[in-house]
């Protein structure tokens, strides 16, 4: 699994002209399921962002998380993480797991936030045209591929 963390004052995505989801303070994700991913990176992956401490203490210290700052998440499919760039320039999008795996493991991933500790877990339309608005704060982006892990 890839994902994009980005620290956000607040997100939302449309669809078709529509708020489908919608979140202040905290996380907006950009999450790409990749062919092989399974529950355990989900949960891996949920875990560590769960905690990731990169909103700032007292003392001006990125030092606490976003169960910390009771933080909220807007989780966005993105199968485009999964691009292959290796080749000439048009990417090849054959690393992304098929869509109904891929849906189920990011439906799987915000319940995993949830049971983290998240107070409130939103998400945008699987295999949507969305657009994706936020408020970057900082800007604060991480990124994370858990197949450092498998390493």
């Amino acid at each position: 699994m890839k994902a994009v963390i980005q620290r956000v004052s607040r997100a939302q995505v449309d669809v078709d002209g529509k708020t489908v989801g919608e979140i202040g303070k905290g996380f907006l994700i950009l999450l790409g399921v990749v062919e092989g991913d399974t529950k355990k990176e989900a949960e891996l992956l949920a875990a560590k962002i769960a905690k990731l401490r990169i909103f700032e203490d007292e003392n001006e210290k990125m030092n606490l998380s976003l169960t910390d700052v009771d933080g909220e998440a807007l989780v966005v499919s993105q199968f485009t993480l999964c691009a292959d760039c290796k080749k000439g320039n048009r990417p090849s999008f054959t690393p992304s797991a098929a869509p109904d795996v891929a849906d189920a493991l990011y439906q799987k991933f915000s319940a995993l936030l949830l049971e983290n500790g998240v107070r409130k877990v939103e998400n945008g339309v699987f295999g949507a045209d969305m657009q994706v608005s936020l408020i970057n704060d900082g800007p604060v982006t991480i990124v994370f591929d858990t197949d450092l892990w498998r390493k």
